[in-house]
């Protein structure tokens, strides 16, 4: 089937008619699922392959079930204190700190969350929960971190972090829709810790209100934390000694993640595009189910492109929240697009971005994917075969092909990439050319 190339395929007008579950029944039932704790995700299939020892670079000790993360908000808080109240409320002031995310209750062995961080059963995943953030930074709109100690002092925590770091890229989350702060930072950290604990990870903790009853609200403050986005983003930019600033943005977090690209993107007087791809230092792009307007997605897409090294899409086509979020906004998402809301020169620009332009978009079709659910939206995180493939795109910088994806092709021309029956085994081979060889006696 065809992805933006199709006009066919899931307008707006079908949207608004099909059938199956009301709104009503489609919130409950998101509810449900967006409420519950979170757990530590499946493990990705390069973890399980012991090709090599995943942490073999990690020196665990006995509180290494704990996992420390940066962090950056432009929540207002309550009362201002190192650990604040953050409020669901946006503002003009950026923080940043660490957060300190426990695994488990507290009984949990660093050798049992290793096993249990290197094997493919889902029994007995831990649950993660937010155990204290110290708030360590705030800049106001007009205040500058070059002048504050306080920011050059995080700042040289992270350029440490950075040299001892055997991946020398920062790697930014920005969170979805119906996010706590706990939930937030908890899938933040997960991620840092299926690098191996060896990338450095922020996450960006845009003020969700955390409920799905909130949705029109975050949308709001989705659009409200895009500058705040992009000055986190050239702040790290001109702070740190990051080779490359990545980014991994869901939900709605992508609204924020590509309106915030597009601003970057716009030069400084005088400067060059080869200047300011210099200086932003974009790597990886990943978009998981962006619940974005299909146009301004493109519309966003061409101004920052360029200024990256890859752009990725995963998007389900079934995916449920996506199918809600069209019907609340009444316009495809980029994460369940239609060629309906694009224009011929947009669709042309996507075809051809495809083949020219590192824009990758992969089709995570529950059909081929075991253990995913037809309607999955967070599927990023909650299944094996794509959470590995969204990690071996920042830690390796690889193509599709060479993360082994499948390449396919619409009639129209548009490039998209596939999980193969064989991935499992791919990644294997993979892996295992990894491997140092053994000395030579």
């Amino acid at each position: 089937m065809s992805l933006f190339a199709v006009r066919a395929f899931t307008s707006p007008a079908r949207l608004l008619r099909a059938a199956g579950i009301s709104l009503a029944l489609a919130a409950v039932a998101l509810l449900a699922a967006c409420s519950s704790p979170v757990q530590l995700m499946p493990t990705p299939v390069k973890f399980t392959t012991g090709q090599p020892d995943p942490f073999e670079l990690n020196e665990a000790n006995g509180d290494s079930t704990s996992i420390p993360l940066l962090y950056a908000t432009n929540r207002a808080v309550i009362i201002e204190s190192r650990q604040p109240f953050y409020s669901i409320f946006p503002s003009d002031t950026l923080r940043l700190g660490v957060a300190k995310v426990q695994v488990g209750d507290g009984t949990l062995s660093w050798e049992q969350l290793r096993q249990l961080s290197t094997s493919p059963s889902q029994r007995g995943r831990p649950v993660l929960s937010l155990e204290r953030m110290e708030e360590l930074v705030a800049l106001p709109p007009q205040s500058d971190a070059e002048n504050s100690p306080e920011a050059q002092a995080l700042f040289g925590v992270i350029n440490k972090a950075l040299d001892v770091s055997q991946h020398r890229d920062l790697i930014v989350y920005v969170h979805g829709f119906n996010n706590a702060v706990w939930r937030g930072t908890a899938q933040a950290a997960q991620f840092h810790h299926f690098t191996g604990r060896q990338a450095v990870v922020l996450a960006f903790l845009w003020p969700s209100a955390g409920s799905l009853l909130s949705y029109a609200t975050d949308v709001r403050s989705a659009r409200a934390s895009v500058p705040a986005f992009a000055r986190l983003i050239e702040m790290l930019a001109r702070n740190t000694n990051a080779e490359h600033i990545n980014i991994l943005a869901f939900s709605a977090g992508a609204r924020i993640a590509s309106e915030g690209l597009a601003t970057l993107a716009r030069p400084q007087e005088g400067e060059s595009r080869e200047a300011l791809r210099a200086r932003l230092r974009l790597g990886q792009i990943y978009f998981a189910a962006p619940d974005e307007d299909t146009y301004r997605f493109v519309t966003d897409l061409r101004q920052y492109i360029d200024l990256t090294e890859r752009v990725s899409l995963g998007a389900n086509l079934g995916d449920r929240a996506l199918r809600f979020a069209a019907r609340h906004q009444r316009a495809s998402r980029a994460g369940r697009p239609s060629a309906d809301d694009l224009t011929e020169e947009q669709i042309e620009f996507v075809n051809a971005a495809s083949q020219r332009l590192n824009f990758d978009m992969i089709r995570v079709d529950p059909r081929n994917i075991p253990d995913l659910h037809r309607r999955a939206h967070s599927f990023w995180f909650t299944n094996a075969w794509v959470s590995s493939d969204v990690l071996m795109q920042f830690l390796w910088h690889k193509p599709p092909a060479e993360r082994g994806l499948q390449e396919a092709f619409t009639p129209q021309g548009m490039r998209f990439w596939t999980f193969p029956p064989d991935y499992e085994q791919r990644i294997e081979e993979r892996m295992r050319a990894l491997r140092p060889m053994p000395a030579t006696p």
